[in-house]
C-alpha cells in the first residue's frame, strides 16, 4: 500500500501542504493504521460475515477519525504502543455507526460504493454494525481502562444522540437547538474523542487533552454542517451518496430546519412538503431540493458552520505551534472549502 494511495491521504496532503517531512511521516502512520484496521474489521472466521463486516472499511473514506488521533498524540509522545491501535477503534466506532445510519436512512450508497443494507439488507446490516462496535471494545480493553471509558462514553454519545434524532425536539423546545445537541453526540463527540484519545495514549498534558477536545466537539459540529449542505446541494458524483438522502429521510438537519423556518411563500411550500413525512416520491424530493437552493438557508447555515470554526480554531490556542497545530488550522480551512463553492452555486441558481 503506497502513501498516495492510502485513504485519508488527500485530507492530509491538505492539512500538512507546506510541511513535507511532517506529512511523509504521518502518511506511514496511516499505512499502519489502515492495515490495522482492514485487519480487524474482516478478522471474522467467517468469510461470510467478514465480506459484511469489511465491507465499508475496504471501501475507502477520508479517514478523518484516525487522523485526528494521531495529530493528537503529536503533542505528546507519538511514538508511544497503542497510539495506531487508538486511531483504529476511533475508526471501527464511525464505521459502525454508518451501518447503523444507513439503515435508517435507507441509503443505498456509501463510500461511493453500495451500503451494506443494500447488498445484505437491514438486519444483517445492523447486526455488522454491532460486531464492528464490539471488536472496538475488544480493542479498547487491550490498552487499558482509560482507553475502555473512552470507547463508552463515545459510544454512549452516539447512541443518545441517534435517539434524540428520532424522536425530536421536545414540546417547545427551539428545534435549531435541539439539532445542535443531536449533532454534539452524533457526530462532534467522536471527533473529539479521537483527539483527546491519541493525547491520552501519548501522555500529553492535560490542558492539552482539554484544549484538544474542545477543538474536536466544535469542528465536528462544523462538520456535520458542511456534511448536510453537500447532501442538500451537491449531486451524488460529488460525494458518493444520493442527493438529498437527508432530505427524503426526513432528517431535520440545520439547513433544512433554516430552509422550512423562512417566511416567504417558498418556506411555507417547503413546510407542507416536509410535513407529509419521508419523500418517498422522486419528484417531491426534486422540488425540496429547488426551494431549498433558492432559499436563504445555504447562506444562514454557512454563517453557522463559520462560526463553530472560529471557535475551534480559539481552543488551538492553548496548545504549542508546530506542524500538527498548522495541520488542526488548516483542516479547519478544509471545511469551509468543501462548501463554499456549493454554497455559492446554490444562491446563484
Amino acid at each position: 500500500m503506497t502513501a498516495t494511495a492510502l485513504p485519508g491521504s488527500e485530507l492530509l496532503a491538505h492539512m500538512a501542504a507546506h510541511d513535507p517531512s511532517f506529512r511523509e511521516r504521518t502518511a506511514e502512520s496511516l499505512i499502519a493504521v489502515e492495515k490495522r484496521l482492514l485487519d480487524c474489521a474482516a478478522e471474522s472466521g467467517d468469510p461470510r460475515v467478514a465480506a459484511l463486516t469489511g465491507h465499508i472499511a475496504t471501501a475507502g473514506g477520508k479517514r478523518l477519525r484516525p487522523l485526528l488521533v494521531l495529530l493528537g498524540a503529536e503533542f505528546g509522545e507519538p511514538w508511544r504502543d497503542g497510539v495506531v491501535e487508538a486511531a483504529v477503534i476511533a475508526e471501527l466506532v464511525h464505521i459502525s455507526s454508518l451501518y447503523h445510519d444507513d439503515v435508517m436512512d435507507g441509503a443505498e450508497l456509501r463510500h461511493g460504493v453500495a451500503s451494506a443494507n443494500a447488498l445484505w439488507g437491514a438486519r444483517l446490516a445492523v447486526a455488522g454494525g454491532n460486531w464492528l462496535l464490539a471488536r472496538a471494545a475488544r480493542l479498547a480493553a487491550e490498552l487499558g481502562p482509560d482507553m475502555v471509558r473512552f470507547q463508552a462514553d463515545v459510544a454512549s454519545e452516539l447512541v443518545v444522540g441517534q435517539l434524540r434524532e428520532m424522536t425530536g425536539p421536545a414540546e417547545g423546545e427551539d428545534p435549531v437547538a435541539h439539532f445542535f445537541q443531536v449533532t454534539s453526540g452524533k457526530t462532534a463527540a467522536l471527533l473529539a474523542m479521537a483527539l483527546g484519545a491519541g493525547a491520552l495514549r501519548a501522555e500529553a498534558p492535560a490542558s492539552y487533552g482539554r484544549a484538544l477536545t474542545e477543538y474536536g466537539r466544535q469542528l465536528g459540529i462544523a462538520f456535520q454542517i458542511s456534511d448536510d449542505l453537500l447532501d442538500l446541494l451537491a449531486p451524488a458524483s460529488a460525494t458518493g451518496k444520493e442527493q438529498g438522502k437527508d432530505l427524503a429521510a426526513g432528517v431535520p438537519s440545520l439547513p433544512v430546519l433554516l430552509a422550512a423556518a423562512d417566511r416567504r411563500p417558498a418556506g411555507a411550500e417547503l413546510r407542507e412538503l416536509l410535513a407529509a413525512g419521508p419523500l418517498a416520491d422522486p419528484a417531491d424530493r426534486r422540488r425540496a431540493l429547488e426551494l431549498f437552493a433558492h432559499s436563504p438557508a445555504p447562506a444562514a447555515a454557512e454563517a453557522h458552520l463559520r462560526r463553530r470554526l472560529r471557535l475551534a480554531r480559539a481552543a488551538l490556542d492553548a496548545l504549542p505551534a508546530g506542524p500538527a497545530h498548522r495541520a488542526l488550522h488548516a483542516l479547519c480551512d478544509y471545511v469551509l472549502s468543501r462548501v463554499a463553492p456549493t454554497v455559492g452555486a446554490g444562491a446563484l441558481t
